[in-house]
């Protein structure tokens, strides 16, 4: 997206939503498919259009730099022509606050759902080319393909609807700025659309066609469709990058493993701190992308990390994949040795890694049935499998 040009057209990514039918604490455009958040997969499309934009992004209360930093991330700089703002409690009013960023330049003005992420580039173009045209407005639709009935409250067919006059209607959608300012300015009732919105107000909306990868991720299904349609794309490259390590016990040092301090628990001999886990997953990510291993890229004998933690290796290990162009999509951890009791802080354990990783983290424990070194509780190990993917290539 350039900025050396003031924009003629701007696009507000409506992200302000709880996303609570997706039962995920995160609101909804901060979820992660296939290890990057909805919004950031979003906003792909639009800063690939053909003219330079002004981009708005409403977000929930609290997501505001969360948000900003991945516009950042995806410009790749600092631009002009970014925005961000709270949303409201519904998208009109979330609308309503972005129309007030407005560049003095725009006269186009497109409103996309975060939540459709895979709308190509295409259909926005076609979007602004239609509202210039025609000089009102325009959103992408699909034929309606099923028979549609309607129902009673108790759900007894009353009669078959004409579906060829129906379009199951997406975003962006379109208007002339005037028009679509001058709709929220005027009403005081509440519509699911832009587009209703503007026709209350007295103006023409055409549907054009649309595509069906702009469709909504709604539900944890339409997640996992979401996460496959990536996974299928010729520009995802899935690795699997595996780590083991081993570290014998130590009654001098001090119990970390996973990120985490056990007191009163017997330590791991090492030149670190001898966490066994946080050591195997940098293996595992850099292995994934190629970067080589934790004894070529920290050493053993760098006194600046001597003592050092485990979350001091993980967050540069995530760094160096993410400045080779890759996420982390998922990481699993099984602990083999006598003590400590992994399950007492599993859960502990899963959120401080899933937090530095920014992917979802499971671990496991167990024994070798007093076998081995390990069952003799000489020491602990982090054994394959160890899964660490998909990562994508961006």
């Amino acid at each position: 997206m350039s900025t050396n040009k003031k924009p003629c057209v701007a696009v507000i990514v409506v992200a302000a939503g709880s996303g609570t039918r997706l039962g995920h604490r995160e609101p909804k455009a901060f979820v992660t498919v296939a290890g990057r958040a909805i919004l950031s997969w979003a906003l792909e499309p639009v800063l690939a259009m053909s003219e330079p934009v002004q981009l708005i992004v409403t977000a929930p209360e609290g997501y505001v730099d969360a948000a900003r930093q991945l516009m950042v991330e995806s410009v790749g700089a600092v631009a002009s022509d970014i925005d961000v703002t709270v949303g409201g409690s519904t998208r009109q009013e979330s609308v309503a606050a972005a129309l007030l960023l407005l560049k003095p330049s725009v006269d186009v003005v497109l409103v996309h759902d975060a939540a459709r992420p895979f709308t190509p580039t295409a259909i926005f173009d076609s979007v602004v080319a239609h509202v210039r045209a025609s000089g009102s407005g325009a959103l992408p639709g699909l034929a309606v393909t099923d028979t549609i009935k309607r129902t009673d409250p108790d759900g007894q067919i009353l009669d078959t609807v004409d579906r060829s006059a129906l379009s199951a209607v997406q975003t962006p959608q379109g208007f002339p700025r005037a028009q679509l300012v001058a709709a929220h300015e005027s009403t005081s009732e509440e519509f699911t659309d832009d587009a209703a919105a503007v026709t209350a107000a007295g103006h023409p909306v055409t549907v054009i066609t649309g595509d069906a990868r702009g469709f909504k991720i709604t539900t944890e299904w339409d997640l996992r469709r979401a996460e496959q349609l990536i996974m299928t794309s010729t520009e995802f490259d899935i690795r699997v990058g595996s780590g083991t390590d081993v570290h014998a016990y130590d009654e001098t040092k001090p119990l970390w493993l996973a990120g985490l301090y056990w007191p009163e628990e017997v330590g791991l001999r090492g030149h670190s701190d001898g966490d066994v886990v946080s050591h195997a997953i940098c293996d595992a990510l850099l292995s994934a992308a190629n970067l080589g291993d934790l004894g070529s890229v920290f050493g053993t004998s760098d006194p600046q990390f001597a003592e050092a933690h485990g979350d001091v290796f993980l967050r540069e290990a995530v760094r160096l994949v993410h400045q080779a162009g890759f996420q982390v999509g998922n990481v699993t951890v099984q602990i083999v040795g006598n003590h400590p009791i992994v399950s007492r802080r599993r859960a502990e354990a899963e959120t401080f890694l899933s937090g530095i990783l920014g992917a979802p983290v499971s671990v496991a424990g167990t024994t070798t049935d007093a076998l081995g070194f390990t069952g003799r509780g000489e020491g602990v190990a982090r054994w394959p499998p160890h899964s660490c993917g998909p990562t994508t290539s961006y």
